[in-house]
């Protein structure tokens, strides 16, 4: 069993829930790959793929997108999951599903997308980016639970191994 866990990150947090679910798999003996979305040429190695993005402003990262909507026949064709990462806050805000999760979900038969709290670090934004989190009010901290994200990757470690032995 080959998995590919894939993932866009701006500034590394979505990057570590990719690493996180890899070695979530790798417990359970499964093959992992992880690697940056754009690196990725093609998933037809891989027997199950894990795709995941940053959000911001409610929507995928371009590249994330054109990732799936290139590849959309293929994840089809094979078990994927996907999972988005941002929002934040105690609870994080915003609740909703990125916008664009639900069409890619539907294109790649997705088994399961996941939205995963993410991070703010003000010293990582550029000066635009300062200015508009500080209009948002938007909370600073690490708001990752990797108690869920861990469970959530030993599910999908737990359905591919029923999957194998079915």
């Amino acid at each position: 069993m080959k998995v590919l866990v894939t993932v866009v990150s701006k500034y590394g947090s979505t990057s570590e829930i990719a690493r996180a679910i890899g070695d979530a798999l790798d417990e359970r003996h499964i093959e992992v790959t992880v690697a940056p979305i754009d690196q990725v040429t093609t998933v037809k190695d891989h027997d199950a793929v894990v795709a995941g993005s940053a959000v911001y402003a409610g929507h995928w990262m371009k590249v994330a997108k054109e990732f799936v909507k290139g590849n959309a026949h293929e994840l089809a064709a094979r078990p994927t999951w996907l999972f988005s990462s941002g929002p934040i806050g105690d609870p994080p805000k915003p609740k909703e599903d990125p916008v664009d999760a639900a069409p890619m979900v539907e294109a790649t038969a997705t088994r399961d997308h996941r939205v995963f709290g993410g991070k703010l670090d003000k010293r990582q934004l550029s000066f635009g980016e300062k200015a508009l989190v500080t209009a948002l009010r938007a909370p600073e901290g690490d708001f990752r639970d990797w108690d869920e994200i861990r469970a959530w990757a030993l599910g999908i470690a737990d359905q591919l191994l029923a999957d194998v032995g079915a």
